[in-house]
């Protein structure tokens, strides 16, 4: 049985429904909006614009890691995203992620305010796991074949929910071996991470599979896999098909939701739980007068 809480240094994120975790590219180059939040300041007023419309909480990143993208040293991934860290948790309470694979990025962005680690690579470059291990945070393990700059070339597979289930299984185990307590452990099956569509999409209807190994963190938002289904070209007009996706996500089984739109998500996520409790209050009512007429029979 998985922890209902997540302690993110001190910032519980409890999992006793669907949380929503806000992006923030600190980047020049990322796919949906880079260049948008480059500036400190744009990035800390649309960080905290994000808790207001509904963000549990809030994962930033200074390195793209989109198809083609290529890797940025940690001194400037640093530079970008220790600023906005530190501003931004002396502003809120919600739990900070940092979106990295280089551990001196992760010790830094920890000593700015982070309690939570989300790792494209799962924690497999050279030093990672024993400085999340040390930081003592949460961290999020992604399954991802090859890297950004050749991973959607020729994505390939023998049983892909079968392959991504004992990649995060063994980096689980991995973790665990290290020092890292299973309590603070989430997978992510990596959506787009080298994967066809239809790789996505069966990940997508398996999700529950996942759900099995540790809580599972969905990243769908403005993903590619949606203007090939929807015809969509320009990320910013994938919000619709983002929440869908980001509901079917839910619905599978995922704990968290990585979202660009945080507002339209809440309000999805807000419809879905209110029908859900009335469905589960009606069967009980159901089931309580069955067993009362069964009773007066």
């Amino acid at each position: 049985m998985f922890s209902p809480v997540l302690d993110c240094k001190g910032r519980e994120l409890v999992l006793d429904q669907a949380r929503i975790c806000g992006i923030v590219n600190v980047t020049p180059d990322s796919f949906s909006d880079g260049g948008r939040f480059l500036d400190p300041a744009a990035a800390v007023s649309h960080a905290l614009r994000l808790v207001e419309e509904g963000a549990d909480m809030l994962d930033f990143g200074a390195e793209s890691t989109r198809p083609g993208a290529s890797p940025v040293p940690a001194s400037e991934q640093i530079a970008r995203v220790v600023p906005v860290i530190e501003a931004v948790a002396a502003a809120t309470n919600v739990p900070i992620s940092i979106d990295t694979s280089d551990p001196e990025v992760m010790r830094a962005a920890v000593a700015a305010g982070a309690g939570f680690v989300n790792d494209v690579r799962a924690l497999r470059r050279d030093g990672a796991l024993d400085a999340a291990a040390e930081l003592d945070v949460v961290v999020c393990l992604m399954h991802m074949q090859g890297e950004p700059s050749d991973m959607q070339e020729s994505p390939n597979y023998d049983d892909v929910v079968g392959d991504v289930h004992r990649f995060l299984s063994d980096r689980v185990f991995a973790c665990q071996l290290a020092g890292i307590d299973k309590k603070r452990i989430v997978v992510d099956p990596g959506f787009g991470f080298g994967k066809t569509l239809e790789h996505n999409l069966q990940l997508l209807r398996e999700l529950a599979r996942f759900a099995e190994i540790a809580p599972v963190l969905a990243g769908l938002s403005r993903k590619s896999m949606l203007a090939t289904l929807t015809g969509r070209d320009k990320a910013e007009d994938r919000v619709f098909a983002s929440v869908a996706a980001a509901m079917l996500a839910v619905q599978g089984g995922a704990a968290i939701v990585r979202v660009h739109d945080v507002a339209a998500t809440r309000d999805a996520l807000l419809v879905c739980d209110a029908v859900g409790k009335h469905v589960g209050s009606s069967r009980k009512q159901s089931a309580g007068a069955r067993a009362v007429a069964w009773d007066e029979d």
